[in-house]
């Protein structure tokens, strides 16, 4: 945090000490309100890997039909760091809400060594090992828990993002909507005949270096083809945030943002917004 702060030279030690302890005391209120709040770690076993992912079940999941929101960070993030900046159990505190851990993945725009965590990137690749951890979570929670079949959803960053794809692609019966962030999928993905039209909420910005906007409009523009959607408007939400109403029950809506790579803020809010309104049936 204090990279790039230049302190000037006569600054008295008492008041440099102060400020330590201050820093000290604040980061402390802060590691402590989110390790009070911090959600039950679970683990799977997925062809002899350990696999991890943090789940939040609210109390009626066990008698009441539960909808299911799946997460996935983006390449070299983590399961803990989305969880306490999305939030989303505490947006639909209603839902079951799994944020899942990536395993070291090759990345195609950075860190092709593979030493960041990651998601697959195709059917077939890393022997299918992120949807293989994705059936099996599934499966548990549906075997445990009385989950809404009608409401399951995905959404993930960048990497996750791509994975959030990938699934639309290999498991769109499961789904009712999806949400990628600052991400795209090949013409060999959105042509396959299993890329069927779903509900979609997808986020780009403008200036992101890494998953260039240009790629991003292609892809939507791709989406809205598939899903059959006519014009553009307002979404009554969000009057910033575009609509493409589908005639084949499958609308898209666009939130894009003068940032770069990122989810903004007000961005899990409005997701969650757009899951709610959605159901297969």
């Amino acid at each position: 945090m204090l990279s790039g702060i230049k302190f000037i030279k006569n600054i008295s030690i008492e008041y440099f000490l102060s400020v330590r302890v201050l820093s000290i005391m604040m980061l402390f209120a802060i590691t402590g309100c989110h390790a009070d709040e911090s959600l039950p770690r679970r683990t799977w076993n997925v062809n002899g890997t350990t696999r991890e992912a943090l789940v939040y079940v609210p109390d009626s999941a066990k008698n009441n039909p539960t909808p299911i929101v799946f997460a996935f960070h983006g390449h070299g993030g983590n399961m803990e760091r989305v969880a306490r900046v999305w939030d989303y159990q505490k947006l639909w505190p209603q839902a079951i809400v799994v944020y899942m851990q990536g395993l070291k993945t090759p990345g195609k725009l950075t860190d092709p060594e593979g030493n960041k965590t990651g998601w697959q990137k195709t059917v077939g690749d890393q022997n299918d090992r992120d949807l293989k951890f994705f059936d099996a979570v599934l499966a548990s929670l549906e075997n445990e828990y009385h989950v809404d079949k009608n409401r399951i959803y995905a959404t993930g960053h960048s990497n996750g993002g791509s994975f959030t794809y990938l699934l639309w692609q290999a498991r769109p019966k499961v789904f009712a909507a999806f949400a990628p962030s600052a991400a795209v999928k090949g013409p060999l993905v959105v042509n396959n005949p299993g890329f069927v039209p779903k509900p979609a909420f997808i986020i780009a910005g403008q200036q992101d270096p890494l998953v260039k906007f240009d790629w991003q409009q292609k892809m939507i523009d791709k989406l809205i083809k598939l899903n059959q959607c006519g014009p553009g408007k307002p979404w009554d939400v969000d009057k910033r945030l575009t609509i493409y109403p589908s005639s084949a029950n499958a609308p898209v809506v666009t939130f894009i943002h003068p940032g770069g790579h990122i989810v903004p803020e007000d961005a899990p809010a409005l997701i969650i917004q757009f899951f709610q309104r959605t159901s297969k049936s």
